[in-house]
């Protein structure tokens, strides 16, 4: 008797439907679309911020060279004595650049994988201003700043 119960059961239960099937993999697909492109563009906003910390980091460098021989007129490989931490650039579209104009002012490129150039400028008055470009593209605002 109990074991009729069951098959009865059992033949009862038929299991998912083919429309609800298709309702949760539409309802899946929903939610992929939504997810992966906020997925695939950290890897440009994880690329921009690097050629940031990598420009901030040779600021920082090149402040330190000016404390030590009051003059920013030096070259990159100077400034990777003062931080070696500088050596450790990923390959880019374009390697860093320091152009130091005179003894008070200097300027600073780091390009990132996505083409962004970040640029940090201090001018002879002691003025510092980050311009960027292509503007509104990854980190860069649409002003051009940052």
């Amino acid at each position: 008797m109990l074991l009729n119960a069951i098959r009865r059961r059992v033949g009862d239960e038929r299991g998912f439907t083919l429309i609800e099937l298709l309702v949760v993999i539409l309802i899946i697909g929903i939610l992929a679309a939504i997810a992966i492109p906020s997925f695939l563009s950290q890897k440009d906003k994880a690329n921009d911020a690097s050629a940031k910390s990598y420009a901030r980091n040779l600021q920082t460098a090149q402040e330190t060279y000016f404390t030590d021989n009051n003059t920013y007129a030096t070259a990159l490989s100077a400034l990777v004595t003062i931080e070696p931490a500088l050596n450790e650039y990923p390959s880019t579209t374009a390697p860093p650049r320091v152009d130091a104009a005179d003894s008070r002012s200097f300027t600073i490129e780091a390009t990132s994988k996505a083409g962004v150039t970040y640029t940090i400028t201090r001018n002879t008055d002691g003025t510092l201003s980050r311009t960027c470009g292509p503007r509104s593209t990854g980190g860069c605002n649409a002003d051009g700043t940052w």
